[in-house]
């Protein structure tokens, strides 16, 4: 990994078992305790095994969650700001010591994990140090609300490495493991690397912070989150369309590469903007992009909270570098993208649309302002809205 970034410990955690190994888990899996996976909890898993939760090799134990909570540090000191728990009906758990099978939610054996602790759920104390609310209507906190009552900590081993919802071969050619980026990145030659995070299409205003921050770094990976999102988000599929029909004809594709990342989100905001940027991290990129009111969602958030949280944690553990991005927009003065750091803020001046408004506009088959939106992007959205597969069911 020379020339890159290290991963977030000092090492490529990789749970995947293979060949003789792997055969052994499968046929043993058969004798063992099913644990049936939520969409999100499937989507960790998938991320402790390829190393994009490095240094994690399994669930968390009761130490490292409450850690995590009150500090945003792994009991070993190591920065960490999002719980990553396997939760369980009480009454449901194993005892310490014994192997259970984890199942993903359609039904294919993902791993094998061995039960070193089972501890109680302390929602009370996850929710509001996660959440920084517990409000039961944040997604984030009705999804924890909502989780089991006792937790199981252990080390994973793996019989694949990617398991999605809707089948295995969602996405699969952009569905690069941290150790496949890697090797991309130094086979083109890359180091200083920006990651943009998104679980939305890519607006004019997403394009310009992405086209500054490539002035100053040798690429920049566009990650799409497409593991669990909340209803009425916009559908991973139709995003993936959309960030395709922009980047083949916006982007230079010399510096710019996309793929995908298989995470839940989690509505966090500031929390996850930390946790964002140790996943990326773990990819190989040595910056991220935190813009206007990262992972947030409602009124929950600060606009720039997600940006000052980074002053909470150690700068040099945490090891890649936030580029902060005031909002940006399209100023019909300047007659350009501009932010309230390029050029003064004027009354009405800034090209701005709400989600309805863009919701509407889209519904009704009309492109929003090209100053908002690029005509390749609409289209496919205005095609998916028609079509009924815009939005998460």
């Amino acid at each position: 990994m020379h020339g890159l970034i290290a991963p977030h410990g000092g090492t490529l955690v990789n749970r995947l078992a293979e060949g003789a190994r792997a055969q052994e888990l499968a046929r043993d899996a058969a004798t063992m305790q099913r644990i049936n996976l939520t969409q999100k909890q499937s989507c960790d898993l998938e991320l402790i095994t390829n190393g994009g939760y490095s240094p994690l090799t399994g669930f968390m134990g009761k130490a490292d969650f409450e850690s995590v909570c009150k500090e945003m540090k792994l009991k070993s000191g190591r920065t960490w700001s999002i719980p990553i728990l396997l939760s369980v009906l009480k009454g449901c758990e194993p005892k310490v010591g014994q192997r259970v099978a984890l199942y993903a939610p359609n039904g294919t054996l993902q791993a094998v994990m061995l039960v070193e602790e089972v501890f109680e759920h302390e929602k009370k104390l996850e929710i509001p140090s996660v959440f920084r609310t517990e409000d039961p209507a944040h997604p984030g906190a009705a999804m924890v609300q909502a989780e089991g009552e006792v937790c199981l900590a252990g080390p994973v081993e793996s019989v694949t490495v990617c398991v999605d919802p809707k089948g295995p071969e969602a996405f699969l050619s952009q569905r690069l493991t941290p150790a496949q980026v890697r090797a991309e990145f130094q086979k083109r030659g890359w180091k200083r690397i920006v990651a943009f995070q998104t679980r939305n299409p890519i607006h004019r205003a997403h394009e310009y912070v992405c086209k500054c921050a490539q002035e100053i770094c040798d690429g920049l990976l566009i990650h799409p989150l497409v593991g669990e999102t909340k209803k009425g988000d916009i559908a991973a599929d139709v995003r993936m369309e959309a960030i395709g029909a922009l980047v083949a004809k916006y982007f230079n594709p010399a510096t710019t590469m996309v793929s995908v990342l298989p995470a839940a989100m989690r509505y966090a905001g500031p929390r996850e903007a930390i946790h964002h940027a140790i996943m990326r991290k773990n990819y190989g990129c040595s910056h991220f992009i935190v813009g206007r009111d990262h992972a947030g969602v409602g009124n929950y958030y600060g606009t720039y909270d997600a940006q000052k949280i980074f002053d909470e944690v150690d700068e040099k553990d945490l090891g890649i570098q936030p580029l902060m991005f005031e909002h940006t927009g399209y100023s019909k003065s300047y007659g350009g993208m501009v932010s309230g750091k390029s050029f003064p803020k004027i009354e009405g001046d800034i090209i701005n649309l709400s989600g309805t408004a863009v919701r509407d506009l889209l519904f009704k088959g009309e492109r929003p302002p090209v100053e908002f939106s690029r005509p390749e992007v609409a289209d496919v959205l205005i095609a998916a809205a028609k079509s009924g597969r815009l939005f998460v069911q």
